[in-house]
């Protein structure tokens, strides 16, 4: 299974939602519930989901086909 072939069915803004998402929602628990360890491992893990986002976004077919449109990959 190719990395980027998990979100490939999405639209491109359901996408960046589960992308965004998790890392609003545990800024919005920190600022709610103060610094504590869980709300700092919340933060810590959603920066490494939307991390993983970022890097697997150019495995995408759709992000693919549209460098090459753009004549970046050949």
């Amino acid at each position: 299974m190719p990395v980027g072939s998990l979100f490939e069915n999405f639209s491109p803004s359901t996408r960046v939602t589960t992308a965004v998402a998790p890392f609003v929602a545990a800024v919005i628990l920190r600022l709610i519930f103060g610094r504590s360890r869980v709300t700092q491992l919340l933060i810590s893990l959603a920066t490494l989901w939307f991390g993983a986002n970022v890097l697997a976004a150019p495995y995408s077919q759709h992000m693919q086909q549209d460098l090459r449109n753009l004549h970046i990959l050949h």
